[in-house]
């Protein structure tokens, strides 16, 4: 099972994380999120438990837990599908035609 963890400290490492769910079975990986500009945590990460049941008990126990002062949020993780559908045709989609074909001369101005 995936596992999203969020409100992590940014001093939070991978091995903190996976130690944090390693107490519950066995983990396959855990990976805090890093900044690829600043190489900084961005405050969450992702955690693979082999086992269902153990990630479930994981879950249940860690979510809300305190952690260098902050309270985590865990739960499973969900896929990303939602982001793909956003990018492509939003606020610009309809107005920018620079071959529309007349319309009064703004047709190349983006």
């Amino acid at each position: 099972m995936n596992i999203y963890v969020s409100n992590l400290s940014f001093n939070v490492q991978d091995e903190d994380l996976r130690e944090f769910f390693a107490e519950y079975g066995e983990v396959s990986s855990a990976k805090v999120i890093m900044d690829k500009f600043t190489n900084r945590s961005r405050g969450f990460g992702f955690v693979e438990m082999p086992d269902n049941v153990a990630a479930q008990k994981a879950i249940q126990e860690l979510d809300g837990a305190t952690v260098e002062g902050r309270a985590i949020k865990v739960s499973e993780a969900k896929p990303r599908e939602e982001r793909s559908n956003s990018g492509g045709s939003g606020s610009g989609g309809g107005s920018r035609r620079p071959y529309s074909g007349g319309g009064g001369g703004g047709g190349n101005r983006w």
